[in-house]
């Protein structure tokens, strides 16, 4: 009898052991709120590199940046109000890690049209800016020139709207670089170009993303420079 009821409580001790393992995964296997996605962007896990085949530095975000990148919802600001309405159509929607991707895409883009490589751009820009990098590929090569270009780094990158369209949601971004830029020809004469300068570049670009698309990347829809 006694064995029969130690095999008993051996039995009950296994079952209630069984239990809290199973609450334990279940607690343990739920995602949270604060577990949020950012922005995807079709390459923006590709490491883009110099024409030393060495990683591109990327400056410190600066004072300017940081306080561009909260996630405030302030009605009177209208970039903060234009970023509000894209986590509401979009609530993974994180602005900080945008910029991120955002950086990424640029150096990718900025390095992809210097090396003439489709392949690179094709994924992240949309039909007309894609054409449009192809077209002056092709009118550079037929020159007989090449493009070198080295990004020595992204000094500072701020949002300069947000808006949306229906489903889809626009940020743009200023981007202030330094680089070198050197246009050769064939012999490999410096026709544009000082391989020793470094120069300020100012480039406005602007991201879309159809929010209702299974496909969660934002691609390139507009480049261009400060007026």
């Amino acid at each position: 009898m006694g064995d029969g009821f130690q095999a008993l409580d051996i039995i009950l001790f296994a079952m209630i052991a069984a239990f809290l393992v199973l609450r334990l995964r279940s607690v343990l296997g739920k995602r949270t709120g604060h577990q949020r996605r950012g922005p995807n962007f079709a390459s923006d896990n590709m490491k883009t590199k110099n024409k030393e085949d060495k990683a591109v530095e990327i400056a410190p975000t600066n004072k300017m940046e940081s306080e561009n990148t909260e996630e405030v919802s302030d009605s009177s600001d209208p970039i903060a109000a234009g970023l509000s309405a894209v986590r509401e159509v979009d609530p993974t929607f994180d602005t900080e890690n945008f910029i991120s991707g955002a950086k990424a895409a640029f150096e990718i883009v900025v390095n992809g049209f210097a090396d003439g490589d489709k392949d690179a751009l094709h994924g992240l820009l949309n039909n007309e800016v894609f054409e449009n990098f192809c077209e002056a590929i092709d009118e550079r090569e037929a020159a007989g020139n090449s493009l070198e270009t080295i990004i020595v780094g992204i000094k500072e990158i701020n949002v300069l709207e947000a808006r949306v369209d229906g489903s889809t949601a626009f940020v743009t971004v200023k981007v202030l670089s330094e680089q070198i830029n050197i246009t050769r020809e064939n012999s490999g004469t410096v026709v544009d170009g000082d391989e020793n300068r470094v120069a300020p570049v100012t480039d406005i670009w602007t991201f879309a993303r159809n929010t209702r698309a299974h496909d969660p990347n934002w691609t390139l829809v507009e480049t261009r420079s400060p007026q």
